[in-house]
């Protein structure tokens, strides 16, 4: 694994209230942005509305945002969570 991929920039950390209201609805990452959701506690459940597809996310399992895939996130009762952004594909084990 190349450990000399790093984030460029990172979110503070959300909590099911501090959560901003922009990432609760349909949006997307730039051209040439990955983003990394990680879980601190708590769970959050991701959508991509275009794939169909949801998922919930976990400290054990992190959520990959590919560059301009839309997507929302919904907290599952308390939870604090961070986003790290990349700008190649990052190397982790988010899903």
């Amino acid at each position: 694994m190349d450990q000399s991929i790093r984030p460029y920039r990172s979110t503070p950390i959300f909590d099911q209230t501090t959560l901003p209201r922009a990432l609760r609805q349909e949006h997307s990452t730039k051209a040439g942005v990955w983003g990394v959701i990680r879980i601190h506690s708590g769970r959050l459940q991701i959508a991509y509305p275009d794939d169909g597809i949801e998922a919930v996310l976990d400290p054990e399992h992190p959520g990959l945002v590919q560059p301009e895939q839309k997507h929302f996130v919904t907290p599952l009762g308390p939870m604090q969570m961070q986003i790290d952004f990349y700008d190649r594909v990052p190397v982790s084990d988010a899903h």
